[in-house]
């Protein structure tokens, strides 16, 4: 029996009943329900039963959780005139609303994200909330885009007028941080910019959702140098609050910064040591520390008599400090009378730079001058208002990616794309391979903007179109960098290798028409139609929703082959192939399964159109049985 694909993305209270029903297998009574005085008793009764306890809570809570874990039924359809490179980049770049874009991504994308930073409205009265309408999301979702409904664009400004200022916020934040933990690699690491109005209830949100123990630092960010004389108080930072999927991983959970020339600048060599550049650091250690061995009177070579400073140590004892001394590894300053100090060689190990709590301008940059470089890369016209600096987004990926690891980095509130310039610009600079997933709302712009009359209608036109832009500026640059310098070094990437593509693709319903249906009335609806696909939307389209029903990345390789004029889709390498042709046969089987023994493959999944068959149930077992005997196992063969 061939299988019947499903429309829905993950059923994420499903996914949570099943691993509890892992973890505890007690607790479950009747099929699915949870027994909550055994889940207490086996937690130890560590769950509290009165009311007056220790908890975060807001309006409204409880239905964003629901309405969070509730599967989206939308699709993302391709985007190929709105893309740049479409069939060979591996970046994304998804026109819709976050919450409903997070939710499609889970099966495809979860624990494969290396990094989150996304820059959230700030709650401060003058931007835009989203109003999530979890009855029927999609439907919202059109509404807000101005889709669907006349009277245009839902967002609206979240004023302190409102009554419930800081909930809508809050509900706005924790469905989405709730979901994205889940498409975090296990030493995945988010940032979320944000300023005083929310950071107590960012921080708070996080330490539900993360735990406080994955909680790293709320850096301090400079984003101004001077001083705003109109306010009571002139703000000079921001915050990037920043937490661990997981905490407790083995490998240090920030990377440290590469060295910068004034950490470099330390390191000489006054006594042409051969072992290279050092700097001194003191021999002596906190006497707590210390042994019995480590505390006696250091001679130095010239017969001067060291003794310690109360409360203090030597760092090694007195049979290893002589044989430092004798390697010539203790300084004791020019003329041999200074107080020992141990050298330290900047070649000894790979060496950087901790990440400090407070990220000062000279190194992150302003936002003034981020306004100021992003109205440069649009010739001077005034775009957007508020982009982040490219160097604060680059110095997080710095500290939370690795350059060669293809790491995935996704924004969902990606406004005008620095998350995706930042990208590009770090692979260029360290010959990385990271990608990137941005996801924006269409917000539309007002018709009164320089955006608007230069041609731009929504924000994601302009962050489609600084990408464009960004990517081939950072290849220039490139370019020309390695013709001045004419040097090769382990981090040379060829420019012409650079990925500076990306993929559009748009939330929308889904191409299926079942799908979407009113299901009370299904069946008269269908009959209606000669296919299950709406209207107007293409194969590709249906094959990127297989795709995603599927959990293949979106940007896997798609190959398309013919067989008696019918087009087939060879998704990955003969992971997946699709045909949604009318008349389906055993010679298109056979070409599917010659295919996949070109690739040496074992197994792979097969996808038919149910109504390709044409009421043709004897070509259809044919076709089935022929998979089944050329080692296809049943679960591996759907039909939509």
């Amino acid at each position: 029996m061939v299988n019947k694909m499903d429309g829905k993305s993950v059923d994420i209270t499903k996914q949570n009943i099943e691993r509890l029903k892992e973890l505890f297998p007690e607790v479950l009574t009747d099929g699915e329900k949870i027994d909550f005085d055994i889940l207490r008793t086996l937690l130890g009764e560590v769950v509290e039963d009165n009311n007056e306890r220790y908890q975060f809570t807001w309006y409204g809570k409880k239905q964003t959780i629901l309405g969070a874990q509730k599967p989206s039924k939308g699709t993302l359809r391709p985007l190929p005139e709105k893309s740049k490179n479409f069939d060979t980049t591996e970046n994304l770049y998804i026109e819709g609303d976050n919450l409903e874009v997070i939710k499609l991504l889970q099966k495809s994308y979860n624990s494969k994200i290396k990094m989150v930073y996304i820059d959230p409205p700030y709650n401060t009265g003058n931007d835009f909330v989203y109003k999530d309408n979890f009855k029927d999301s999609m439907q919202n979702y059109l509404e807000q885009t101005g889709q669907v409904d006349k009277e245009g664009n839902y967002l609206s400004t979240n004023t302190e007028s409102n009554g419930r200022f800081h909930t809508d916020w809050l509900n706005m934040m924790y469905a989405r941080l709730k979901l994205v933990r889940n498409l975090l690699t296990e030493d995945g690491i988010i940032f979320v910019s944000i300023d005083d109005n929310e950071i107590t209830n960012l921080n708070n949100i996080c330490n539900e959702i993360f735990g406080e123990k994955n909680f790293i630092a709320n850096f301090v960010i400079e984003k101004r140098t001077n001083r705003e004389n109109r306010k009571v108080v002139s703000s000079r930072h921001d915050y990037l609050v920043c937490y661990a999927k997981n905490y407790h991983s083995k490998e240090r959970i920030l990377k440290q910064l590469p060295m910068s020339e004034k950490a470099l600048a330390n390191y000489k060599n006054p006594d042409n040591d051969p072992n290279g550049l050092w700097k001194s650091d003191p021999a002596t250690a906190q006497a707590g520390h210390g042994t019995k061995s480590q505390f006696y009177d250091l001679v130095a070579p010239n017969g001067k008599i060291h003794k310690l400073q109360s409360g203090r140590c030597w760092l090694y004892t007195k049979e290893e400090m002589e044989k430092h001394i004798k390697a010539n590894r203790i300084w004791f300053g020019k003329d041999g009378n200074g107080v020992p100090r141990v050298k330290t060689y900047l070649n000894s190990k790979e060496r950087g730079l901790t990440p400090e709590s407070i990220w000062f301008a000279e190194d992150v940059s302003t936002n003034e001058i981020a306004k100021n470089r992003f109205k440069e890369l649009f010739n001077g016209i005034s775009l957007f208002e508020t982009p982040k600096p490219t160097d604060l987004i680059i110095q997080a990926l710095k500290i939370s990616t690795n350059s060669n690891n293809q790491d995935l980095i996704l924004d969902f509130f990606s406004g005008s794309a620095t998350t995706a310039h930042a990208t590009m610009q770090l692979n260029a600079e360290d010959g990385g391979n990271r990608r990137f997933i941005m996801v924006q709302l269409p917000e539309a712009l007002e018709e009164d903007t320089e955006a608007y009359k230069a041609g731009y209608k929504t924000i994601c036109d302009i962050g489609e179109e600084r990408i464009r832009r960004a990517g081939e500026k950072s290849k220039q640059e490139l370019i020309e960098k390695q013709k001045s310098t004419s040097m090769l070094n382990e981090h040379t990437v060829d420019p012409e290798r650079l990925d500076i593509g990306f993929k559009v693709l748009q939330l929308d319903t889904s191409n299926i028409r079942e799908w979407n249906a009113d299901f009370e009335h299904l069946e008269d609806e269908l009959d209606l139609h000669k296919t299950p696909f709406i209207e107007e939307r293409t194969e590709l389209d249906v094959v990127y929703e297989i795709m995603l029903k599927y959990g293949l990345e979106l940007t896997y390789p798609i190959e398309t082959f013919e067989v008696d004029g019918k087009n087939v889709y060879d998704i990955a390498f003969g992971n997946l192939f699709i045909c949604l042709a009318r008349h389906i046969d055993t010679n298109i089987v056979k070409a599917i399964i010659a295919k996949r023994n070109e690739y040496g493959i074992e197994t792979s999944s097969v996808v038919f159109s149910d109504d390709g068959f044409a009421g043709n149930d004897s070509e259809k077992l044919n076709c089935i049985e022929l998979l089944k005997d050329a080692g296809y196992p049943e679960n591996n063969l759907l039909t939509i």
